[in-house]
């Protein structure tokens, strides 16, 4: 047995041993985390132009960090079955070196490749910023605690999620994925985030928690999202920069074990305007010397390589430093401090940059030291390599879990406004957007309007779309809806007193409801069960708006993109909501 094979001995011999045995070529690969597909019967998919194979990236580039992509669910019995698969190829590889597997979030609605997927076999809660509308920092240590139960029973071990970003800019389409606006608040239910994936050290029952996207995401100009060329900058003319930095050192304080920088550039700041990720002052200055972290420091995918993704071509994302070659970008980026690269898998080119000098062998290895560590400290080389396919089917989605989420999505409901709410079990209600078979256990259910005692309407928030493919899943531009969009509901308000429940992934503009609808409410992720429980009086009324909702379009364009909460008379304000 060698030393690093010893559980006995301390985690920081053990690393010390592993790394001296390691090539360059393992240690580059180690210095890779990228995408790996799930068939949904648990076996080990086929590489395609967009996702190479599993023996391709493991046994060819000598990665063994993924984060898992699941096209169609995959139960979770199957999932660990896949795990188990994976381990049991990274163990004829090389020295061994088990596979750390990652996830983006995975217990809510939204599925989104780029960002988060839908709870498939695991619970179903609400999306982060309806946590964020509850308040409640014990039922999202409750939440994570859960997520890293599930998880760890599939053999996912580290979650890219939390995100520490702010809230403060209304259009921007990765809002849903925040815990809301106020940085006070966020702060206290983000460290309830990572307590609850991590325990109060990292350790074999943990899921490594990796923040995201520091310095603070939320500013994006205009709102656009740095995954796109026009999206890249990202603007404080509030003078709010310390106030984005607030999550991250909540963060910091419960023992965060990683962190991702955004793809963003800084503007106007005292940072030299290239993306966080290949950004010195904000990794190695900031985040490095400032906050002391000494974690893994992971960049945001795709800042490297052109691609392909759904059919559209995507380049790199290296903002402010389009011009150099792929080379000089990784150089960049290792200079900045950080020690993984995310979505890319060419760890020859650190094996090119190393032999050529421009990047010596003692840099590489302070990298691949943060990121065995990890992997010590989460037990993989020990009796958590594998997991048991049937304790993944008992624990994940479990009726205990289940239960806890569905609650978490009743109050996470806010109620804007009512004139008469609750409503009346065994009224006739007329639906649109509402499962009549879940209604049906409330209410009778009428198809014509004018029979109806109450309607109740669900909406998605309004948005721009934009290209296809990828960019098709990111709700950006307008938060109100076309006339023509609109005029369904509101001629049914005039028609009968009408409930209209809106999916606020973003901050809408509900002014043209505001008057019409009987009632209104905003939800985050909440099922028709759970909205219908509040409706009806059978759960209070609890949440409250994590953002503001703002009046008009013309007062979002007015408003700073750093700063919380910034839009001229607000139809709602920010903590808003109805107890009833």
């Amino acid at each position: 047995m060698h030393p690093y094979q010893n559980p006995a001995s301390p985690i920081e011999d053990r690393v010390t041993d592993l790394l001296g045995r390691l090539s360059l070529a393992e240690k580059a690969g180690l210095m890779f985390h990228t995408m790996i597909a799930v068939n949904p019967d648990g076996t080990i998919a086929d590489g395609n132009p967009m996702i190479p194979s599993a023996s391709y990236l493991l046994g060819a580039k000598l990665i063994n960090h993924v984060n898992i992509l699941t096209f169609a669910p995959v139960p979770p019995a199957r999932l660990a079955e896949w795990h188990n698969r994976i381990q049991e190829l990274a163990a004829g590889i090389g020295h061994g070196i088990p596979v750390t597997v990652s996830t983006d979030p995975r217990h809510g609605v939204i599925d989104n490749p780029a960002s988060s997927a839908a709870a498939g076999g695991f619970s179903a809660w609400p999306e982060p910023i309806g946590l964020g509308a509850t308040k409640d920092p014990s039922l999202v240590r409750e939440f994570a605690d859960i997520a890293r139960q599930e998880y760890l029973a599939c053999g996912i071990r580290v979650a890219l999620h939390p995100m520490a970003d702010l809230a403060t800019e209304p259009r921007w389409a990765r809002t849903a994925g925040t815990l809301g606006s106020d940085a006070d608040m966020v702060s206290s239910l983000l460290t309830a985030y990572v307590q609850g994936l991590q325990g109060e050290t990292l350790g074999p029952d943990s899921v490594a928690a990796m923040v995201k996207h520091f310095p603070g995401a939320g500013p994006q100009k205009d709102g656009e999202d740095a995954h796109f060329p026009y999206g890249r900058e990202q603007v404080y003319p509030g003078g709010m920069w310390d106030y984005h930095l607030k999550p991250f050192e909540a963060a910091f304080a419960a023992g965060a074990a990683q962190v991702m920088p955004y793809y963003g550039m800084p503007v106007d700041t005292a940072y030299e305007e290239v993306g966080f990720g290949f950004n010195r002052g904000v990794i190695e200055g900031l985040l490095r010397q400032r906050y002391g972290f000494d974690g893994v420091v992971c960049t945001d995918w795709g800042l490297v390589s052109d691609a392909e993704i759904m059919g559209t071509d995507m380049p790199a994302r290296a903002w402010g430093v389009e011009h150099l070659d792929r080379h000089a970008r990784i150089e960049r980026i290792l200079d900045a401090g950080a020690d993984q690269l995310g979505g890319e898998h060419c760890p020859e080119l650190i094996v090119d940059l190393v032999e050529r000098g421009r990047i010596s062998e003692a840099r590489i290895d302070v990298s691949v030291r943060r990121i065995l560590r990890d992997k010590f400290r989460l037990g993989l080389f020990d009796d958590r390599r594998h997991v048991d396919p049937d304790r993944a089917a008992a624990v994940a989605g479990q009726p205990a879990f289940g239960a806890a989420g569905l609650e978490a999505q009743r109050r996470a409901v806010v109620v804007l406004s009512s004139s008469i709410l609750p409503l009346a079990e065994g009224c006739t209600v007329h639906l649109d957007g509402v499962d009549p078979v879940v209604a049906a256990g409330y209410a009778k259910v009428v198809d014509d309007p004018a029979l109806a005692d109450v309607a109740i309407v669900r909406r998605a928030a309004p948005f721009e779309p934009r290209g296809g493919g990828f960019e098709a899943f990111f709700h950006a531009g307008r938060l109100e809806w076309t006339g023509e969009e609109l005029a369904p509901v509101l001629e049914l308000t005039g028609t009968v007193p009408t409930v209209v429940d809106v999916m606020l992934d973003r901050p809408a503009v509900l002014t043209p409801l505001a008057g019409a609808a009987a009632a209104l409410t905003g939800s985050f992720g909440s099922s028709d069960e759970a909205l219908l429980d509040v409706l009806f009086g059978r759960s209070p009324a609890t949440g409250t708006l994590p953002f503001e909702l703002p009046s008009s379009m013309e007062a979002v364009a007015a408003s700073r993109e750093d700063v919380p909460n910034d839009t001229r008379d607000p139809l709602f304000p920010y903590g808003h909501g109805l107890r009833l």
